[in-house]
């Protein structure tokens, strides 16, 4: 080992470490140089470090012990997650360690569902600074905030205003919690370095009203910048991206409907950039009935499909399965044909007053209904399409807990012996149904999938073992292939590809248990197989 400005030393096979100038508590202050306990007598002394730590010296596998027996005693969720963040703030290899070994475990925490109630509480449980703050008086200042921030190269951003977090709204300031969590997968699965990962929260205001009410609220307390003024700040957000991190790929994270559509279509060819609730969502719905129609033995053209629930996501979801439908050879009229698409105003019929412009190209023509029975003079509720529609799959996207009903179960299985029913909204409680009551409903015939992480559900004698459509199968494998072949534009036919590459690593032994996606303990294999399908087709 050298001593001086610069630390070097080489292990027993002669291979060279990364070069380190800080000593002391600068060194244990450095999350992803903090070797806590396991430093060295001779580390110890070399880097100043003598007196700053307990004197024993602990290996990698004795902090790793130690660290998951504090995670295990934590007594609440919310509390495992602020345990697993400030492990994160200290010690980032023994974080990703940790995560790597209890991925199916832990995953739930860092993210869905357990960051909807970390957000909720951001101002109130705020332990260290990660990322950037970008505001209307300071997004000047992007370049100098970066240097401060890192000075490393950035490869990949999540940015969120906050609007739309999961199934809660607007969190404010306190939506910098998903940034955090979805780069957190992004290394989990793929591997991307965490000093190439930045987390951006937009604070553009909070319409919260509870938020602004709170004395400990972190944000800017105003108003949401609303109109030409938000579309201004994002014009100016994304000329600093491209100025000071041209090598980036942007992820938009948790906007509002109209706005992720709106931000999505007029930057996407202005820089690498997708909208993971709308193309990563639709992606993992897409892989997870190809999975269904494994399990049946039918082909996707066999199916028509209802989303429930016309936002962003579900909007998402329908153009991934009309992608899918044309890769399998129908036409583009056939394919709309097959999609019907629900708001809370019911079917969404293509001459309704103010209608939004990305429900426009799946809405109906009122031929469709004529002669159907409803309730409601020019509405068509789920009920009513359902009674009147062969609909062989049920997605929702709706948020609404327990929209979907014995009847809609019992009248699809009229149809097919085993409908799709995918209930995937965050978090549990805005499910549409619980796997149970649908195996109840069913007879256990229905094919199921979820948006938030269940436990296997035992029905007649069987143990089904519930598929989690988890975006995170998609995202990462997303964008580490962007990354690597520098890709100038992110396609829907990216998103297609990663679809079908995430239904092949579905296997047989998955589909007997009753589940259409892989277990989230394969991750990382699953992620660098939706790269490489990515790769190999660009």
């Amino acid at each position: 080992m050298t001593v001086g400005k610069y630390l070097r030393w080489k292990d027993e096979q002669g291979n060279a470490f990364r070069p380190v100038s800080l000593t002391g508590t600068e060194l244990l202050n450095d999350r992803t140089l903090n070797k806590s306990t396991a430093f060295t007598y001779e580390e110890r002394e070399a880097f100043q470090l003598n007196g700053l730590l307990p004197p024993r010296v602990q290996t990698f596998e004795d902090q790793l012990n130690r660290v998951y027996d504090g995670f295990r005693s934590a007594s609440t969720d919310i509390e495992k997650y602020l345990f697993l963040r400030a492990l994160q703030d200290r010690n980032e290899t023994l974080f990703y360690a940790l995560l790597s070994r209890h991925v199916e475990e832990m995953t739930p925490i860092i993210y869905t569902p357990t960051v909807g109630k970390a957000c909720q509480e951001f101002s109130h449980r705020y332990q260290k600074a990660r990322g950037l703050y970008v505001t209307e008086d300071n997004v000047s200042q992007m370049g100098e905030m970066a240097r401060h921030f890192a000075g490393k190269e950035i490869k990949i951003i999540v940015a969120t205003d906050s609007q739309g977090i999961l199934g809660i709204g607007d969190q404010g300031v306190g939506g910098m919690g998903i940034p955090i969590g979805k780069l957190s997968l992004y290394t989990l699965g793929a591997g991307i370095h965490p000093a190439h990962c930045l987390p951006i929260a937009l604070d553009v205001g909070t319409d919260n009203q509870e938020l602004l009410n709170d004395p400990m609220y972190l944000g800017i307390p105003r108003k949401r910048l609303r109109g030409e003024e938000y579309k201004r700040f994002i014009k100016r957000f994304v000329k600093q991206v491209k100025r000071h991190f041209p090598k980036a790929v942007l992820q938009w994270e948790d906007f509002s409907k109209s706005n992720a559509f709106d931000n999505l279509s007029d930057y996407e060819d202005v820089l690498p950039s997708f909208n993971d609730d709308i193309q990563g969502t639709g992606s993992v719905v897409l892989a997870g009935v190809l999975g269904a129609c494994r399990m049946k033995k039918e082909s996707l053209v066999d199916q028509t499909f209802v989303v429930y629930g016309a936002g962003a996501g579900g909007v998402g979801v329908a153009d991934q399965i009309y992608a899918g439908l044309l890769k399998e050879g129908c036409t583009h009229q056939a394919a709309r044909d097959k999609i019907f698409i629900l708001d809370s105003q019911g079917l969404v019929f293509e001459d309704r007053d103010g209608l939004d412009e990305y429900k426009k190209r799946y809405a109906k023509s009122r031929d469709i209904a004529e002669g159907w029975h409803t309730e409601e003079l020019g509405k068509v509720t789920l009920t009513e399409l359902l009674n009147n529609y062969p609909v062989t799959v049920l997605l929702g996207t709706s948020g609404i807990g327990g929209a979907f009903k014995a009847e809609h179960v019992q009248k699809m299985m009229e149809y097919t012996p085993r409908p799709m029913i995918f209930p995937l909204s965050n978090p549990t409680a805005n499910c549409e149904a619980l796997p149970v009551d649908i195996y109840q409903w069913s007879d256990g015939q229905a094919i199921v999938a979820t948006g938030s992480p269940f436990g296997n559900v035992t029905y007649n004698g069987f143990e089904y073992r519930i598929g989690q459509g988890n975006n995170v199968f998609i995202f990462p494998g997303v964008g580490l292939a962007s990354i690597v072949s520098k890709t100038q534009k992110i396609t829907l036919d990216m998103f297609t590809t990663a679809s079908y590459a995430l239904a092949e690593c579905v296997t047989e032994d998955d589909l007997a248990e009753g589940s259409v996606y892989p277990h989230i303990r394969d991750l990382k294999s699953v992620s660098i197989t939706v790269a490489k399908a990515i790769l190999n087709h660009i």
